[in-house]
């Protein structure tokens, strides 16, 4: 580093010079002067010397800063430095250079200030080392750099200057801050002492690493604690379920014996009281025979007191045969009912076995199904998974399921009926299912306690069927391709995805070399590479999964292909099977037999091609014969039905009419045209479309001869138009690459 040629701050430490120091460098100067040396050019070790400059370059050492480093100091005679050393700092009071190695610094370590150390200027960032064996000849170790400053330490430590010096050391080992020059002597000359702004860092960092760590098992103990705070109200909870177990386990217990004492205790009364009847009926008995009997013990007394002898025996015979009688039947003299009641066993088998049922598990919860997983699911199956509180014993499952039906309502008499599987796992494939369709499903447990309540219902959906591309919509161009489709489900799907694969003449069919997915309409405007031959295939997703791939149909970006929107046609256009040939014919249909739509052409008979949605050039030609009135050319999608092709300021158009003495031409746009004569008549006509440019230009193609172009600047993509004014024929030809003069048209 050049002192003079740097354009850096120079950071200067320095002493007054004394008067004899300045005329010695004047007479230095003189000197290089008359021996012809350049004052600029001296030698480095030199300007170290005298400016005591600190050059990085000479040493080979980093600085402890990026900026310059320049020490001037007092030089009060004595021997020069040697050259092995940077600087020189001097003694006040000796006189003496004293001489450190120099600080080589670490990559953390930052730039201290410069401060004040036994009167010589001292930079924090360095490292003081004693010296050993280095004393000079004739010196004592007391004599010695080190010597020296200990004696200078000693001198100092009756100085109050020295306790003013500010405490900028740490030593490590004995964990408190020190100043500087302590670090020389005990008990700190053997420690590591390092600055106190780079001790506090570290202790910051140590507090930080100790904080995070306190962080980290906070966050431990708080995840814990949610854990814990989860386990207890999932106790609570299961002995809630528990105790309710229990108590219901013992109300059946108790209703059931109450109603084995109710139906007991009536067969007692029922039996007490058949009892109480026989008695009471046989006491009746009883009672009876009394009163007979007493009636004719009191008749043979009446009998036997009568004095007429004649009066008694005219009686007395017919009462002693009725006595007779009376004697005669036998008495029944046994009880009707038996004093004691049966004394049967009661069967308390079923109270005994839910006394014993109370031990075992209760029934399981209500399941819980899951919602559908996506790609879950065919066009027949579907995989249905549930799940189950953890301390709940199910032997197996019973999984319902049912079809949704748009219009059915729960009240419908027509829901279908739901079918049942019994499962052993959380999880089951359900086979044999309509595609594109919605099924609601539920599920319940079965243990030896009970059934669980069943889950709530979730819908599932399998899988739609394959789209339907139609081919006879879809259009395409050298740099791009638009593709149509039929969904081919009756329930909508989420989105479908467009895979196409490139053909080429090595391989006729490659792998999938891109997918266009979330497609949310039936179409799609597809960005292709020219002069490629592409397979295109369309699938529909929802929620179960990707369709089986639809048909396919071959995309070559050669030219420009599209087909007629037959529903554009005028009714007395016909189309031809493959959709390129247009027949105008001879018979005259009737208004009545003619059918109009708000789409179709009324008054010009004409119809139009697909729309071509893709910025560039495009060309298409056509065919006609010389006595066919035509109009040809591109219109937008709203162009009036009700009107003729080139009249308005929506289509532009070529159009050929034939007078009785010539073949005329005309190129209309808004019912202008340019004065435009065309000696050959040309039988194939190219039409070249230009997004980009803003133009429409009309070939012969058969000449390659430009016949006229429109400056369009087209405000909306445009639909190739034909038209027939007169019984004739027009056949499009598409798909074929744009000529190479058309190009330069």
């Amino acid at each position: 580093m050049d002192l003079y040629m740097s354009g850096e701050r120079l950071e200067v430490i320095a002493e007054e010079e004394t008067d004899t120091e300045q005329e010695q460098g004047s007479a230095d100067e003189a000197s290089r002067e008359v021996h012809g040396e350049d004052i600029h050019n001296v030698d480095k070790r030199e300007r170290v010397d005298r400016y005591g400059m600190w050059d990085k370059g000479d040493v080979g050492l980093e600085l402890p800063t990026k900026e310059p480093y320049v020490l001037v100091t007092e030089k009060m005679g004595g021997p020069p430095a040697p050259p092995a050393s940077t600087f020189q700092r001097f003694s006040v009071e000796t006189n003496e250079s004293l001489h450190f190695e120099p600080y080589i610094p670490l990559d953390e370590d930052e730039p201290g200030p410069v401060r004040r150390f036994g009167g010589k200027a001292v930079d924090d960032n360095e490292v003081f080392e004693e010296e050993v064996g280095r004393e000079g000849p004739g010196e004592s170790p007391g004599d010695s750099m080190v010597g020296r400053v200990i004696n200078e330490q000693k001198a100092m430590e009756g100085c109050e200057g020295s306790e003013s010096e500010p405490l900028d050391m740490y030593c490590t080992d004995c964990k408190i801050p020190i100043r500087a020059f302590q670090r020389l002597f005990d008990p700190h000359k053997n420690h590591q002492v390092i600055l106190i702004t780079k001790a506090a860092e570290e202790i910051k960092d140590d507090v930080h690493t100790t904080m995070r760590k306190l962080e980290e098992q906070i966050t431990q103990m708080e995840n814990f604690a949610g854990h814990l705070e989860e386990i207890f109200i999932t106790v609570e909870e299961n002995f809630g379920r528990q105790e309710q177990n229990l108590e219901q386990h013992y109300n059946d217990v108790i209703q059931t014996l109450t109603q084995r004492y109710d139906e007991r205790a009536s067969r007692l009364e029922d039996e007490k009281k058949l009892k109480l009847e026989s008695l009471y009926s046989q006491l009746l008995d009883c009672g009876r025979t009394l009163d007979l009997s007493k009636d004719l013990i009191e008749t043979a007394q009446e009998m036997h007191r009568n004095e007429d002898k004649l009066a008694f025996l005219q009686v007395v015979i017919p009462t002693i045969e009725r006595i007779k009688d009376f004697t005669k039947e036998e008495l029944d003299l046994k009880l009707a009912a038996s004093l004691k009641f049966k004394n049967s066993t009661v069967d308390l088998s079923d109270v005994k076995q839910m006394m014993e049922s109370v031990n075992i598990v209760p029934a399981p919860s209500a399941p819980v199904i899951n919602p559908q997983v996506p790609n879950s699911a065919s066009r027949t199956s579907v995989r249905v998974c549930w799940s189950l509180f953890s301390d709940d014993t199910v032997e197996y499952y019973k999984l319902h399921y049912r079809p949704v039906l748009e219009d059915s309502t729960a009240e419908d008499s027509q829901t279908p009926e739901a079918s049942m599987i019994k499962v052993k796992e959380t999880y089951r494939t359900v086979t044999d299912l309509l595609p594109n369709a919605q099924y609601e499903f539920w599920v319940t447990a079965t243990n030896t306690t009970g059934i669980s309540p069943a889950s709530e219902k979730a819908v599932y959906m399998t899988v739609p069927s394959p789209p339907v591309v139609k081919p006879r919509e879809c259009a395409s161009c050298p740099s791009g391709a638009l593709i149509r489709w039929d969904s081919g489900n009756t329930n909508p799907v989420d989105s479908y995805t467009v895979e196409l694969r490139e053909i080429s003449e090595e391989w006729s069919d490659t792998a999938i070399t891109e997918s266009i997915v979330a497609i949310p309409t039936c179409e799609c405007l597809i960005q292709l590479q020219p002069g490629k031959l592409y397979s295109i295939a369309v699938r529909a997703v929802n929620i179960g999964g990707p369709s089986d791939r639809s048909n396919t149909i071959t995309v070559r970006t050669i030219g420009t292909f599209f087909h007629l929107l037959e529903d554009t046609a005028h009714p007395c256009l016909s189309i031809s099977e493959e959709g390129f040939t247009i027949f105008y014919g001879d018979k005259d249909l009737s208004m009545s037999d003619m059918i109009f739509s708000d789409n179709t052409f009324a008054r010009c008979v004409a119809v139009l091609g697909e729309l071509i949605p893709v910025r560039g050039t495009h060309y298409w030609e056509v065919e006609v014969e010389d006595s066919t009135e035509f109009r040809i050319g591109v219109a937008y999608q709203d162009t009036q039905r009700n009107g003729y092709l080139g009249g308005n300021n929506t289509s532009w158009c070529m159009r050929h009419v034939v007078t009785p003495s010539r073949h005329k031409y005309e190129f209309l746009h808004n019912g202008w045209t340019p004065d435009i004569r065309i000696t050959i008549h040309p039988h194939r006509i190219g039409v070249a479309l230009d997004y980009d440019t803003g133009k429409l230009s009309f070939f012969n193609a058969g000449l390659w001869q430009h016949l006229h172009t429109f400056d369009c600047h087209f405000l909306h993509y445009v639909h190739p138009c034909f038209a027939l004014d007169n019984p004739g024929v027009l056949t499009v030809h598409n798909g074929i690459e744009t000529p190479n003069y058309v190009r330069f048209v």
